[in-house]
């Protein structure tokens, strides 16, 4: 039978155009390159082939290698799965065997004579079986067969702690003692199906592992029947002969620890170490027992192969010869590129730098010129090679001195630290420059001629100027100052810097600087002197020490009768030292008119309490007239009843006691009116919130009665002690409550709202801290907002025939308390109801402060 031919007609074969053409860009190429660069090209593609060659071997070397390896590591893979398909199958035979009897004895259908012949049969068909065992739900063993293949102390049961009972009437013993048997049995309790322990070691030092088949009947869990299996033997028995022989089969744990092999030990050297290792779970056991196939190398390495060094040795001969080759040529070209390299780096050096470079020979003609001196002349390199002195650049009126330099040049004689010059330009303009010669020496180690360095110095001159201006500048205006300044260094305490006013006060020497500043003179020196003197400043850098200022301090200083404002602060000296300035400045004058000003707010604080006092005269007097009165009657009264008889001791004694209560409650009126006017120096002391409040509402009462104004007073408990002047603060809080009262009587304000509330409570603020906050409120009409604005400057009153001095002394007091006062209106909506006077003084939180 004859098929049709179903191969497609394929168009004629077409001329290589594409190679052709390949070819002849690769010959274009190849001219266009350099002579050098087509040696190292010829060079090179010996060498490159020779290593493609090299590389080639041991790619093949390499693959035949790896599949070698490939197939050593898949045989030991097919031969650890049978046996573990060889075990697997074992072991589920054996389970359906036990599940089998577990049946029989869950319905009874066997006795334990019965039970050990059938176990006797199994045990003897399985030699990886050591023993069976019928254990009862209390773990107790019932009955125990051993395997043919037991140690010879094995017939007690599946292990030492095991007893085989002679008959059904003994005392049966409980599992053993071990925590694998005996999690199975309660794993094989809870799940109701087959369950193995964990590998472990039996009392007769055999590698073990059980399977407990629960034993269920219509009551539930009645037990378990136990087979205990050798790992050993299952390795002995169930590898095959050829498998064993090929490679190595052992049983280990998932931590890596070996329990058994089917082979002889092997050690844990490196030389024994097995190069193809493949591990499998071993089911249906689970519990992290897993089956190891191991195998060696039994083949020659690549490095011990003959012919691979042969070829090895070839190539290193034939790349030896070509590299001798490519290094004779690269040593040419490398001459030739460090030519260049040289060439163009000081052709770079002379176009980048600012100095200017000028070679003269013996004969002081001009023999090289680098771009800078062309710039800084202004002559180009073709005007000033060849050119002898006097040179173009000379200043035409100086060319004399220019010529005699010229010859202590030719001589050697220019000074080290070079000579400065003036140059001038090709324009006629000139500039000042600094000029440097050294000698020119040859290879041969003779001079040819002098190198000279010119460097343009007219901008760093007049930077000099002008700082040697502003320090002469800076040192008028200190030694201007009327404020003494002064510098110490803290190491040596010598006084590095004084200006006038310093010299003038305290002369030239240090002490006055340390009084000013709190220190002690003597103790400085003396640590001065010592080797730990700079101890103190042990590692804190001198950056941190010039930014941090001193606190302002006002001294006296006793030689000069004067009072300084002194502030200092630590800085870099010149010369990297560390040193103290100090600026003290006169104050004397200021501290006498504070003490005027204070002299005169003391006299306008005793006006103040005298004028208050002059207003409450008529209250005062009605409110003494009350127990002078009660006296007067007391009095006739008694006299009366003496003359008619008609009075006992007894009434005598109660009437001059009402007497004597009189007397003392005028006495009282009396005395507080004297402490409150009595002028004194001001005094703070720690005083209670309590003496003050009282003294004051004893005051304010009489004001409060004569106007109609109940007064509501709520003192806080437990408030601290506070450090004040009692008096000036009872002056403070007697003004606003004799304001409040008449602010209220002056607006004619109904009874039910002519109320005064003083509040006295302690609160955190958040600049001052824990301050005692004295509050006073009144119904009155308030104020206008651009009279709150004013209302503690001096003058300002909204009394028609006030003094304005009031509120202004109020202020002035609390404020010499480091505390604070303010005023506001009481809001009910948009309606103004009242007024609120608020001052705050700080907590003293010195000892012995205490609580109110």
């Amino acid at each position: 039978m004859v098929f049709p031919s179903t191969t497609p007609h394929l168009p004629p074969p077409q001329p290589p155009r594409q190679a052709g053409n390949a070819r002849r860009l690769f010959w274009r190429w190849w001219r266009q390159q350099s002579p050098n660069a087509q040696d190292r090209y010829a060079t090179l593609g010996p060498l490159v082939s020779v290593m493609l060659f090299l590389a080639a071997i041991i790619v093949a070397f390499w693959y035949l290698r790896n599949e070698e390896l490939e197939r050593e590591q898949e045989s030991v893979k097919r031969d650890t799965e049978v046996v573990q398909q060889q075990i697997r199958l074992r072991l589920i035979e054996n389970q359906e065997q036990l599940l089998r009897l577990a049946r029989e004895i869950s319905i009874r259908a066997v006795n334990p004579e019965q039970f050990m012949n059938q176990a006797a049969d199994f045990v003897r068909a399985r030699p990886e079986v050591l023993s069976v065992s019928w254990v009862q739900a209390d773990q107790r063993i019932k009955a125990s067969q051993s395997g043919m293949n037991s140690p010879l102390d094995a017939s007690r049961g599946m292990d030492l702690d095991f007893y085989t009972p002679h008959t059904d009437n003994f005392v049966q013993p409980l599992l053993p003692q071990r925590d694998e048997p005996r999690s199975a049995f309660r794993m094989a309790r809870e799940r109701s199906q087959p369950v193995y322990s964990q590998a472990y070691q039996n009392t007769n030092g055999l590698r073990v592992v059980q399977v407990h088949v629960p034993l269920i009947d219509r009551s539930g869990f009645v037990g378990t029947l136990v087979a205990e299996y050798s790992l050993d033997s299952l390795m002995r028995f169930l590898v095959p002969r050829e498998i064993a022989s090929r490679h190595a089969m052992s049983l280990i744990q998932i931590n890596g620890q070996r329990l058994t092999s089917a082979v002889s030990p092997i050690s844990d050297s490196p030389a024994a170490r097995p190069t193809f290792v493949h591990e499998v779970i071993v089911t249906p056991v689970g519990n992290g027992l897993l089956l190891r196939g191991e195998g060696f190398k039994t083949s020659s390495s690549l490095i011990g192969n003959t012919l691979f060094w042969m070829v090895v040795a070839l190539s290193g001969f034939t790349v030896w010869t070509l590299l001798g080759t490519l290094q004779h040529m690269r040593r040419r070209t490398d001459i030739q590129k460090t030519l260049v390299q040289e060439t163009n780096f000081r052709r770079a050096m002379e176009n980048s730098m600012l100095t200017g470079m000028r070679t003269i020979d013996l004969e002081g003609r001009i023999t090289y010129v680098n771009p800078a001196f062309c710039a800084m002349t202004g002559f180009s390199e073709q005007e000033l090679l060849g050119c002898t002195p006097p040179y173009p650049y000379w200043p035409k009126d100086r060319l004399d001195e220019f010529n005699r330099m010229f010859q202590q040049e030719l001589l050697g004689r220019s000074p080290t630290g070079g000579l400065e010059v003036v140059v001038q330009r090709r324009d006629g303009s000139t500039f000042d420059a600094r000029m440097y010669v050294s000698p020119l020496i040859d290879a041969q180690g003779d001079q040819t001629g002098w190198m000279t360095s010119v460097t343009n110095i007219t901008e760093a001159k007049r930077v000099r100027d002008q700082l040697s201006a502003a320090h002469e500048r800076f040192t008028t205006v200190l030694e201007g100052l009327d404020a003494a300044v002064s510098v110490v260094s803290v190491q040596q305490n010598e006084l590095l810097f004084a200006n006038r006013s310093y010299r003038l006060w305290f002369g030239g020497s240090p002490e006055a600087h340390m009084q000013l500043t709190g220190g002690d003179v003597s103790a400085d020196i003396a640590a001065a002197d010592s080797d730990d003197s700079v101890d103190s400043f042990g590692g804190l850098p001198t950056q941190h020490l010039t930014d941090a200022g001193g606190d302002a301090r006002e001294a006296f200083v006793d030689s000069v009768q004067k009072w300084f404002d002194v502030r200092a602060r630590y800085i870099q000296w010149t010369d990297g030292r560390l040193a103290q300035m100090l600026i003290a400045t006169d104050i004397t004058e200021r501290r006498e008119a504070e003490e005027a000003a204070a002299r005169q707010a003391e006299k306008a604080q005793f006006t103040s309490r005298l004028i208050t006092m002059g207003e409450m005269a008529s209250t005062v007097a009605h409110e003494l007239n009350q127990p002078l009165a009660a006296i007067s009657n007391y009095c006739s009264g008694m006299i009366s009843r003496i003359r008619n008889g008609a009075i006992d001791n007894d009434g005598l004694i109660e009437a001059l006691e009402k007497t004597s209560r009189q007397a003392q409650r005028a006495g009282q009126v009396i005395h507080r009116i004297r402490q409150f006017v009595k002028r004194s120096e001001p005094q703070r002391q720690m005083t209670r919130i309590r003496e003050i409040t009282d003294a004051v509402l004893d005051l304010a009462s009489f004001e409060m009665k004569r106007r109609r104004v109940t007064l509501n007073a709520v003192i806080g408990q437990r408030l601290p002690n506070i450090s004040v002047d009692p008096i000036l603060i009872e002056q403070v809080l007697l003004n606003l409550l004799k304001n409040a009262a008449e602010a209220i009587d002056n607006a004619e304000t109904p009874q039910s709202r002519r109320i005064v509330d003083l509040r006295v409570t302690q609160k955190q603020s958040e600049d001052q801290g824990s301050v005692i906050e004295f509050t006073v409120s009144d119904g009155g009409p308030g104020m206008k907002e651009e009279i709150l604005d004013k209302l503690f400057e001096a003058f300002s009153s909204t009394k028609a025939d006030g003094l304005g001095i009031g509120l202004s002394l109020c202020r002035s007091i609390i404020e010499s308390h480091h505390g604070r006062i303010k005023a506001e209106n009481i809001y009910n909506a948009s309606l103004v109801t009242g007024c609120r006077f608020t001052f705050t003084l700080p907590v003293d939180t010195a000892p012995g402060g205490g609580v109110a």
